[in-house]
């Protein structure tokens, strides 16, 4: 493999890697799930963005739960159901 191959498989890579990142988003009811993007949240969703690297703190453990929502595009959890948005 030549030195300029080798420079785009790795650039690539990088490019790949951050822009996978995901933010979490959390409702008031403490459901928590990771979003690629967030640009369609409303203010009346009611859900808190946080950046990617954001953890709940140990005294916060009662309040806070990870939610599944893969397959289900874009949508929020309220009162335990997934609200699809289109």
């Amino acid at each position: 493999m030549t030195m300029t191959k080798a420079f785009l498989a790795a650039l690539s890579l990088v490019v790949m890697a951050t822009s996978a990142s995901a933010e979490t988003v959390c409702n008031r009811e403490g459901d928590c799930w990771h979003v690629a993007e967030h640009a369609w949240i409303r203010p009346e969703h009611g859900l808190v963005i946080h950046p990617e690297n954001w953890k709940w703190e140990e005294h916060e453990r009662e309040k806070f739960r990870w939610r599944e929502h893969e397959g289900r595009g874009r949508g929020y959890w309220h009162e335990g159901r997934w609200i699809e948005i289109r």
